[in-house]
Protein backbone atom coordinates (compact mmCIF):
# COMPACT_ATOMS: atom_id res chain seq x y z
CA UNK A 1 0.00 0.00 0.00
CA UNK A 2 3.23 2.13 0.33
CA UNK A 3 4.03 2.48 -2.73
CA UNK A 4 0.66 2.71 -4.31
CA UNK A 5 0.23 5.99 -3.10
CA UNK A 6 3.31 7.28 -5.19
CA UNK A 7 2.73 5.51 -7.86
CA UNK A 8 -0.37 6.92 -8.61
CA UNK A 9 0.87 10.15 -7.91
CA UNK A 10 3.69 9.82 -10.32
CA UNK A 11 0.63 8.65 -12.86
CA UNK A 12 -1.35 11.66 -12.55
CA UNK A 13 1.75 14.15 -12.47
CA UNK A 14 3.19 12.01 -16.18
CA UNK A 15 -0.35 12.52 -17.27
CA UNK A 16 -0.87 16.11 -16.87
CA UNK A 17 1.97 17.49 -19.05
CA UNK A 18 0.63 14.95 -21.67
CA UNK A 19 -2.65 16.72 -21.49
CA UNK A 20 -1.64 20.40 -22.15
CA UNK A 21 0.67 18.98 -25.30
CA UNK A 22 -2.98 17.77 -26.84
CA UNK A 23 -4.44 21.32 -26.07
CA UNK A 24 -8.32 19.51 -24.82
CA UNK A 25 -8.02 16.29 -25.91
CA UNK A 26 -6.60 13.76 -23.45
CA UNK A 27 -3.75 11.44 -23.78
CA UNK A 28 -3.95 8.12 -23.56
CA UNK A 29 -2.17 8.25 -20.17
CA UNK A 30 -4.91 10.81 -18.47
CA UNK A 31 -7.67 7.91 -19.51
CA UNK A 32 -5.83 5.23 -18.28
CA UNK A 33 -5.45 7.02 -15.19
CA UNK A 34 -9.34 8.44 -15.23
CA UNK A 35 -9.95 4.75 -16.31
CA UNK A 36 -7.63 3.44 -13.18
CA UNK A 37 -9.04 5.34 -10.22
CA UNK A 38 -12.86 4.82 -11.30
CA UNK A 39 -12.25 1.02 -11.24
CA UNK A 40 -10.31 0.92 -8.11
CA UNK A 41 -13.03 3.48 -6.20
CA UNK A 42 -16.06 0.74 -7.79
CA UNK A 43 -14.20 -1.86 -6.19
CA UNK A 44 -13.37 -0.19 -2.72
CA UNK A 45 -17.14 1.11 -2.64
CA UNK A 46 -18.61 -2.20 -1.06
CA UNK A 47 -15.55 -2.09 1.62
CA UNK A 48 -16.11 1.67 2.34
CA UNK A 49 -20.21 1.11 2.42
CA UNK A 50 -19.45 -1.73 4.99
CA UNK A 51 -17.22 0.19 7.36
CA UNK A 52 -19.73 3.09 7.42
CA UNK A 53 -22.38 0.71 8.23
CA UNK A 54 -20.47 -0.16 11.12
CA UNK A 55 -19.42 3.30 12.68
CA UNK A 56 -23.30 4.03 12.61
CA UNK A 57 -23.85 0.78 14.44
CA UNK A 58 -21.33 0.79 17.30
CA UNK A 59 -20.77 4.91 17.34
CA UNK A 60 -23.76 5.40 19.96
CA UNK A 61 -22.42 2.56 21.62
CA UNK A 62 -19.10 3.99 21.74
CA UNK A 63 -19.97 7.28 22.79
CA UNK A 64 -22.13 5.96 25.84
CA UNK A 65 -18.93 4.13 26.92
CA UNK A 66 -16.78 6.91 26.93
CA UNK A 67 -19.03 9.16 28.16
CA UNK A 68 -19.33 6.67 31.26
CA UNK A 69 -15.66 5.19 31.21
CA UNK A 70 -13.80 8.59 30.37
CA UNK A 71 -13.87 9.81 33.79
CA UNK A 72 -12.62 6.74 35.90
CA UNK A 73 -9.89 6.09 32.64
CA UNK A 74 -8.79 9.48 33.48
CA UNK A 75 -8.40 8.78 36.70
CA UNK A 76 -6.34 5.65 36.61
CA UNK A 77 -4.25 7.21 33.59
CA UNK A 78 -3.53 9.96 36.39
CA UNK A 79 -2.12 7.14 38.75
CA UNK A 80 -0.10 5.16 36.71
CA UNK A 81 3.52 7.16 35.53
CA UNK A 82 4.52 4.03 33.63
CA UNK A 83 2.55 1.88 31.98
CA UNK A 84 5.57 -0.49 30.37
CA UNK A 85 6.06 -1.43 34.47
CA UNK A 86 2.87 -3.63 33.78
CA UNK A 87 2.23 -7.27 32.60
CA UNK A 88 -0.33 -7.29 29.98
CA UNK A 89 -3.79 -8.13 31.51
CA UNK A 90 -4.94 -11.43 32.41
CA UNK A 91 -8.43 -12.72 32.57
CA UNK A 92 -9.25 -14.98 35.46
CA UNK A 93 -11.89 -17.81 34.61
CA UNK A 94 -14.04 -16.15 36.87
CA UNK A 95 -14.11 -12.93 34.93
CA UNK A 96 -11.51 -11.24 37.65
CA UNK A 97 -8.87 -9.03 35.45
CA UNK A 98 -4.97 -9.11 37.31
CA UNK A 99 -2.50 -6.57 35.73
CA UNK A 100 0.79 -7.34 37.37
CA UNK A 101 3.63 -5.10 38.23
CA UNK A 102 7.29 -6.40 36.61
CA UNK A 103 9.57 -7.18 38.41
CA UNK A 104 11.86 -4.65 38.98
CA UNK A 105 15.27 -4.69 36.39
CA UNK A 106 17.90 -3.10 38.43
CA UNK A 107 21.33 -4.05 35.49
CA UNK A 108 23.58 -4.07 39.42
CA UNK A 109 21.64 -7.50 40.52
CA UNK A 110 22.69 -10.09 38.74
CA UNK A 111 20.80 -13.38 38.28
CA UNK A 112 21.80 -16.11 40.79
CA UNK A 113 23.85 -18.98 39.08
CA UNK A 114 23.10 -22.60 40.77
CA UNK A 115 26.50 -24.02 42.04
CA UNK A 116 27.25 -27.21 39.71
CA UNK A 117 26.96 -30.30 42.40
CA UNK A 118 30.59 -32.23 43.47
CA UNK A 119 32.03 -34.22 40.94
CA UNK A 120 31.16 -37.74 41.69
CA UNK A 121 27.46 -37.06 42.85
CA UNK A 122 24.86 -37.13 40.29
CA UNK A 123 21.30 -35.26 41.54
CA UNK A 124 18.23 -36.83 40.33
Amino acid sequence: MKRFIPICALTVTMALPASAEEEGNKSLMEQGAELFFEGLRQEMEPALDELLGLAEQFGPAMQSFIAEMGPALAELADEIEDWSAYETPEILPNGDIIIRKKPPQDPEIQPEIPEAPPEGETEI
